[in-house]
């Protein structure tokens, strides 16, 4: 086939796709089929992508069905609708009829229970007469509770795989050959609840990403070419358009204020738990809430484009990736299922030999090893707890792009960070000024020095009015406003010829004297960018303007240095500033002067000194280090969407205090992942021993396992919690 060819795509729903192990059962029933191109695995979602030769799609179809593996309802992907999807389609429902008289609904399962206990009573208490009773009643257990399971069994047995429907298959027929009705139907009750039980909880922790997905409302208010306002679906809307949000409802669509004001609740996108105030020229984000005012917006981003897709996107490609200890578990999973079934045909075949027992005997005990042998509780102990993980970074603005980030944040030993849009809120701001001589009052020079900053487009000029207007100070009248490139500005004001200048135009005009410089030197010491309000042979004042500090960076920073952690500051900037802004925030080091190659040679030398190092930033020059360390985090709210894209973590709020969550939770979730662990396999080994010894019984058996399962996705779930 040529490499233009088309190729036919397709997004399956396996509704009993949720784990690794179906994964695998999946991979090999469809191995041998000729076009299949690609296939790509979303567990989150339980949807199978598949991608093709034209004409191939029906025999995937065929073989998932076959494997019992059969999809719910499908979709084409957009573009590549076939004709051969309606004959297929009514094939694939036809099955989902079948399918749903197999599957054990919850009152199917709990009339299953009822019937095996009472097939248990009948056993053990009824007389001789009354055992056929029993055995129709156990027919029933298993027929309303085990058939979808009895029948996947099968298909694997004949296919020579050993998954957790054929141990279960077996072990049922096996007590039905030795005439132990009662707990056949008991073993497969018990096992239908804890896959419901399972499947329940497993739902709970991949639908906390979904409530994602509801925040953002199907239909926004568009102003048309007619200049009347309609409510459309919001896929329907282009870049560009004015949409307009009322008080009180979410917003559909990223976009820029056109007009009006209001407070706006951005929790479902950067984390933030108090509203933020909106005005025109502010971007705004879909699922966020309009809490007080009418606001009218341009629209930035399609519906599929915008920053609540981009991270849910994110988090699903997350929750689909494999991490390093999910991986190991599929492994040891793997090998450990075939093992215990060995175990198991050695305890039937040699028990009677080796340990006189009766043949009976030896068959029940191995079955009931067969039963303990699911690996249900080991193998879902993972995703679930990364799933939660994930879900809950999400919803606290720490977009992280998969498990195996996750999971080596609690390694970080040295942490490197941006100075400018980082540490620094990346704008300039008026933080000092001072008078230098006492000829004209405070009000008078800062009514000056407002009025020649407020007309001047330049970024320290704004900084300055934006600054003194804080103050209450209010630009007054000028006349001949002059702005000379390198000069400054100039222009009279009440009579007099007023400069707002530098230090090198100030020295160019004389002014420059000993007394001026040794004013100015501890501002310039922290980088600072100084401004001189002079007038004919005479300096005012000078106004300082820096790019200042993040609230909440000296409280992170500190947070870090508490757990360990080695914090550097890396900067292009001037040296001087990066001190300053270094001492400010309390880095342990701070380094100016570096271009991004100086920044990738740091982070080098970092890892040597400490070992795993990350890098934070904000910017394009921050996205060689940031996809060389061992983990990159990005400022989502300031960022570049190069840095964002290079980067391992998001900050969405661009909150520093993230960080130290960050860590904490990865040192949780490690915890919680070898705590599951633990627990799968210790009360395996308990009630491994307790069948050889006797004690177990199979219904016994199930029990423990549901138990265990229960156990490591309840452990795994308290991760959702805040």
């Amino acid at each position: 086939m040529s490499p233009t060819a088309t190729i036919d795509q397709r997004v399956y729903r396996i509704p009993n796709m949720d784990c690794a192990a179906e994964e695998a059962e999946i991979r090999h029933a469809l191995k041998d089929i000729a076009g299949l191109r690609g296939l790509r695995f979303h567990l989150g979602a339980r949807e199978l992508h598949v991608e093709a030769a034209p004409g191939s799609l029906p025999a995937v179809e065929a073989s998932l069905r076959a494997a019992g593996f059969a999809p719910a309802d499908g979709a084409p992907s957009e573009g590549h609708a076939h004709d051969y999807e309606h004959g297929h389609d009514r094939q694939a429902r036809a099955f989902d009829w079948r399918s749903a008289l197999l599957a054990p609904t919850l009152p199917r399962i709990v009339a299953a229970l009822l019937l095996a206990l009472l097939a248990e009573l009948t056993h053990a208490l009824a007389p001789p007469g009354w055992a056929p009773l029993g055995v129709v009643l156990a027919v029933l257990a298993v027929a309303l509770s085990g058939l979808s399971t009895y029948w996947k069994g099968l298909l694997a047995l004949r296919r020579g795989r050993l998954n957790i429907s054929a141990l279960m298959t077996v072990a049922v027929t096996g007590a039905l050959l030795i005439g132990q009705w009662p707990e056949a139907a008991m073993v497969m009750a018990l096992y239908a609840l804890a896959e419901h039980l399972e499947a329940r909880a497993v739902d709970r922790a991949r639908g906390a990403i979904g409530d994602l997905l509801r925040m953002a409302p199907d239909e926004v208010e568009r102003l048309d070419a007619d200049g009347a306002w309609r409510s459309v679906p919001a896929t329907q809307v282009a870049v560009g358009a004015q949409v307009r949000v009322k008080p009180g409802a979410r917003l559909a669509l990223d976009g820029v204020v056109t007009a009006g004001s209001s407070a706006v609740d951005e929790a479902p996108v950067t984390g933030e738990s108090l509203p933020v105030d909106k005005g025109v020229g502010d971007a705004v984000y879909a699922g966020t809430l309009n809490q007080t005012g009418l606001l009218v917006l341009r629209v930035t981003a399609a519906a599929r484009d915008t920053q609540l897709a981009r991270i849910i996107h994110a988090v699903e490609q997350a929750q689909a990736s494999r991490a390093p200890t999910q991986a190991l578990v599929d492994r040891f999973a793997g090998v450990y299922t075939p093992l215990v079934f060995a175990l198991a045909l050695a305890v039937a075949l040699l028990g009677p030999w080796a340990m006189g027992w009766a043949w009976h005997d030896a068959l029940y005990k191995a079955l009931v090893l067969l039963v303990i042998a699911c690996p249900c509780a080991l193998v879902i102990a993972t995703p679930v707890t990364l799933v939660s993980a994930l879900a809950q970074a999400a919803r606290r603005g720490l977009l992280i792009k998969g498990g195996v980030h996750l999971e080596r944040a609690r390694l970080m030993k040295a942490m490197a960070f941006d100075k400018t849009g980082t540490l620094t809120v990346g704008q300039p701001a008026l933080v000092a000024s001072e008078a230098l001589t006492g000829t004209v009052p405070a009000a008078t020079w800062q009514r000056w020095a407002a009025t020649l900053a407020a007309a001047s487009d330049h970024p320290v000029s704004r900084a300055i009015a934006a600054g003194l207007a804080a103050q209450g100070v209010q630009a007054g009248a000028s006349e001949g406003f002059a702005d000379a490139p390198g000069n400054g500005v100039s222009a009279r004001i009440d009579g007099q010829r007023l400069r707002l200048i530098g230090w090198r135009a100030a020295q160019a005009l004389g002014l420059g004297s000993e007394a001026v410089a040794a004013r100015l030197a501890p501002h310039q010491a922290q980088g600072r960018s100084v401004s001189l309000l002079a007038r004919d042979g005479e300096v005012l004042a000078l106004l300082a303007v820096a790019d200042t500090v993040k609230d909440h960076a000296p409280e992170a920073l500190a947070e870090l240095k508490a757990m360990g952690v080695t914090t550097v500051m890396l900067s292009g900037d001037h040296p001087a500033a990066a001190r300053a802004v270094g001492q400010a925030v309390g880095v342990s080091e701070a380094i100016g002067g570096l271009l991004p190659p100086d920044k990738l040679a740091r982070i080098a030398s970092l890892r040597a000194a400490h070992g795993p190092t990350a890098m934070v930033g904000d910017g394009i020059n921050d996205a060689p280090a940031l996809a060389s360390a061992d983990l990159g985090v990005a400022m989502g709210g300031a960022g570049t969407d190069i840095a964002m894209e290079a980067a391992d973590v998001v900050l969405m709020n661009d909150d520093l205090r993230r960080l130290p969550e960050l860590l904490r939770l990865s040192r949780r979730v490690h915890g919680v992942l070898w705590q599951n662990i633990g627990l799968a396999l210790g009360i395996k080994a308990v009630f491994l021993v307790a069948a050889v010894a006797g004690i177990a019984t199979m219904w016994m058996a199930v029990f423990a396992d549901m138990g265990a399962s229960l156990v490591v996705v309840a452990n795994g779930l308290r991760l959702l919690r805040r």
